[in-house]
């Protein structure tokens, strides 16, 4: 199994464990900004770079269509393709609202990916220690410092 690994500690072992409960393929838990903080499945930063700003352009533009349309923004969004699935789901706990993106094949299906994600979020409530601050936002001009620190720490480089 390809490992996890994360920028802050309190995430790796509810990430581990949806891992290998829902047996997905691959999974970020990312800032609504974007910065990367956990990671499982890429062998590559820049493929993670590009799958957190997709994820966190589509939460952002899922949000803000479901407040025009409905007057609360869309959350938990599916997508079903020929051969991979992907869901997107929003955590939030008390260090902060946070961006969830997992892809998984024919061996799960999405209610086991949801119920897993359940539990994913209660875990990572239960493990946000209510002693550490909450994560601060990403501010533009630390963002791409933070960003490739955090890609350094997920991929051995740190």
């Amino acid at each position: 199994m390809t490992p996890v690994t994360v920028v802050e500690s309190w995430i790796e072992a509810p990430l581990r464990q949806f891992v290998v409960d829902s047996e997905a393929e691959l999974a970020l838990l990312l800032h609504p900004s974007g910065q990367v903080l956990a990671q499982h499945g890429f062998a590559r930063a820049v493929d993670v770079m590009s799958a957190c700003a997709m994820a966190a352009a589509i939460h952002a533009s899922a949000g803000e269509l479901g407040r025009m349309l409905d007057g609360r923004p869309f959350r938990g969004l599916h997508h079903a393709g020929a051969t991979r699935q992907i869901f997107l789901g929003e955590v939030l706990s008390p260090r902060g609202a946070y961006v969830f993106l997992t892809v998984f094949g024919s061996e799960s299906s999405l209610g086991i990916v949801r119920l897993y994600f359940d539990e994913l979020v209660a875990a990572l409530n239960a493990a946000a220690s209510v002693e550490l601050p909450p994560s601060s936002p990403a501010l533009a001009e630390h963002f791409e410092r933070d960003l490739d620190r955090n890609l350094a720490v997920l991929f051995g480089r740190a």
